[in-house]
């Protein structure tokens, strides 16, 4: 009966929210299916398509921003598409005008590594399992027979290292995976090689020494039935009259906001286009915002350990970032779930089911209340969530999108998943030793040391308050002393400051030197005269505690200030660069800024870092409660007041 109403839930919201519609009405809309094969036919007549031919991504190009603002329904705009290509044995950008078939670039792309093929994560495992000193390696650590070995062949970090400049080079670890779903506890460590996928050769071995297998069993779904905790009774969420937000396309409505949503092969989810209506003005909040690049360096100094420094929306994006959310497990039951198309290694499309969830929830938190002589009075807020799902190996991240009654943008990203660890010859903390095996990180099992590591996830955040030409003021709160005699001694006030130049936001957060940052309209302003704004307000975040010369910093800029801004320009997307994979220092943000370019009643971009070191509790094991940080994108000066005083009772 339960499975029933369930199945009758669904189905009416299925026939309120059918599934997306495949053609494409908008200029921000993902390809269709068909648009996948319009660009794989295009470079066949072109003759750069071959057997041998392989797609890292085809993506849309978007139209120019300033006619997509003023975009209506029924106009025309360009449909173009790019596509990262693997062709005999060399990297090219290709781009194609999906209207008319016609290829308008084949451009070889020099000095660069495209992002990893699904396939080359398996290509040369064979190869590796026949060199003599892997053999060796593994047979000093009892393994005579290969055949549940589970191997996987990475992009290496690069080091700067003059040998292996301008080499495909990936780093192949093995496991042991009989009797466990969670391989992750059965790493055969110390024993790692080095491989060349241009070249098909292995580079080298290196066998740091043998360490015992590690026994444990950390399969976190083996939990006998009569121990689960007993849940007093279902909690059930009705919309009898359906949801309270509207879907057209890829365009959601929800009360007073507009955006449009786009599944996106590298980045997972884009925002674009969001509007709010105040009283009979739909007004520009945002042009576009989306997570930019993650990266997770891990604290380890052995040689398998230390390459793990994963870029992993520019290096770990076969077949796209996000996967499909669990219905009524990942979100609500109740929510409006999308479907998307991505790539395979062949270019060819592939339809995902449910890469995003669409939901309200009340969370029994008020939106603003006051008990007082002027009334007692409490109003119940309401969000409206976008969520999508990423995997990236061991970690799985679940990232947000918050819409709020009181013209607030919350954004949010969950890790979750599998702390990655390694086998270790110590048993536990409790046995003494000169050298203890958990000085780069944690017992989490017995053998088991969970390696210490960081988050760094970049977002990039186009803002358009009232319109695109805007300044970025730095509102900065400084002591003033009083004057003697006056009974108190200090205060704080306001010493803003226009950020000029790109060089002027190269920031990070100090508690000491607190600013608000401060995105001004240039061209409006609140009934009482200040220019209105949105501020980015930081959440909990860190600090690099990476030395400036160590490489892997030196390869990912964009983590050394939380804040930086930049001009609008559109080929400016990925806070590491277009490629990242094996990339050399200073690509994309570092890159960028170094022009010092004005942004001083500009079109300006902000991007924003939030940073975790992780140091991994027992309670993160042997699956991790989602860990969430935050940010929020919210009006200062607008409005004229509380947008949410119209909230009903």
């Amino acid at each position: 009966m339960k499975n029933f109403i369930k199945a009758t839930v669904l189905l009416l919201f299925v026939a309120i929210f059918p599934k997306v519609n495949a053609q494409q009405s908008h200029p921000l809309d993902p390809l269709t299916y068909k648009e996948y094969w319009k660009v794989l036919e295009t470079l066949r007549k072109a003759g750069h398509l071959n057997d041998s031919t392989g797609f890292s991504m085809i993506n849309l190009i978007e139209p120019d921003k300033y006619k997509v603002w003023n975009w209506k329904a029924g106009e025309k705009l360009p449909r173009q598409a790019y596509a990262t290509v693997h062709h005999n044995g060399k990297f090219y950008r290709a781009e194609v005008d999906l209207t008319n078939e016609k290829e308008l670039a084949f451009i070889e792309l020099k000095g660069i590594q495209a992002t990893w093929l699904g396939s080359e994560f398996s290509s040369m495992i064979d190869k590796v399992l026949k060199h003599p000193d892997f053999v060796k390696g593994l047979k000093a650590r009892g393994y005579d027979d290969f055949t549940y070995l589970d191997c996987f062949i990475g992009p290496r970090a690069n080091f700067g290292e003059e040998q292996y400049k301008g080499k495909r080079v990936g780093i192949c670890s093995c496991t042991d995976s009989r009797y466990v779903k969670n391989n992750w506890v059965r790493g055969i460590e110390g024993l790692d090689a080095l491989i060349d996928l241009n070249t098909g050769e292995v580079l080298t071995v290196v066998d740091e020494g043998a360490v015992p297998m590690a026994t444990v069993n950390a399969d976190y779904d083996n939990l006998p039935a009569e121990s689960l905790r007993k849940v007093p009774g279902p909690f059930m969420v009705s919309q009898p009259n359906g949801p309270g937000f509207t879907i057209d396309g890829y365009v959601i409505e929800w009360q007073k906001w507009k955006f449009h949503v786009r599944p996106d092969h590298r980045v997972g989810l884009i925002i674009s286009m969001v509007t709010y209506k105040d009283d009979d003005q739909v007004r520009p909040v945002m042009y576009q915002g989306s997570l930019s690049e993650i990266f997770v360096p891990y604290m380890d100094e052995s040689f398998g350990w230390m390459a793990r420094n994963f870029i992993d929306a520019g290096e770990y994006t076969a077949g796209g970032l996000i996967k499909p959310l669990f219905p009524g497990q990942d979100a609500p039951h109740y929510a409006h779930y999308m479907d998307g198309t991505f790539s395979n290694d062949k270019g060819r499309p592939l339809p995902v089911s449910d890469l995003v969830a669409i939901f309200e929830r009340e969370s029994g938190d008020p939106s603003w209340r006051h008990n007082g002589n002027a009334g007692q009075e409490s109003r119940v807020k309401r969000d409206l969530v976008v969520r999508v799902a990423a995997v990236l190996g061991n970690y799985d991240y679940i990232f947000d999108w918050v819409f709020q009654q009181d013209g607030s943008i919350k954004v949010l990203a969950g890790a979750t998943g599998i702390a990655e660890a390694k086998v270790v010859k110590q048993k536990d903390a409790t046995e003494a030793s000169n050298d203890p095996d958990d000085k780069y990180g944690r017992f989490v099992d017995p053998n088991i040391v969970a390696v210490n590591h960081d988050h760094y996830f970049s977002y990039r955040i186009d803002l358009d308050v009232d319109g695109p030409v805007n300044q970025l003021e730095l509102s900065r709160l400084q002591r003033k002393m009083l004057p003697e005699g006056h009974p108190r001694r200090s205060i704080w006030v306001n010493n803003p400051k226009i950020a000029e130049r790109e060089a002027d936001v190269k920031l990070n957060i100090d508690l000491n030197k607190p600013t608000l940052w401060r995105v001004l309209s240039t061209t409006k302003r609140n009934k009482v005269g200040y220019p209105t704004s949105y501020q980015l307000m930081p959440g909990k975040t860190a600090n690099t505690l990476l030395s400036e010369d160590d490489y892997p910093r030196m390869r990912v800029g964009f983590i050394n200030h939380h804040l930086w801004a930049t001009p609008y320009s559109p080929k400016e997307l990925y806070a590491a660069g277009d490629f990242p994979t094996l990339s050399t220092p200073g690509m994309g943000l570092p890159e960028w800024t170094s022009a010092n370019r004005s942004i001083d009643k500009k079109d300006i971009v902000l991007w924003y870092t939030i940073g975790m070191h992780h140091m991994v509790r027992a309670e993160d094991w042997p699956v991790m409660p989602v860990l969430w940080h935050s940010f929020e994108i919210r009006p200062f000066d607008y409005f004229d007041q509380n947008p949410a005083l119209d909230l009903p009772e």
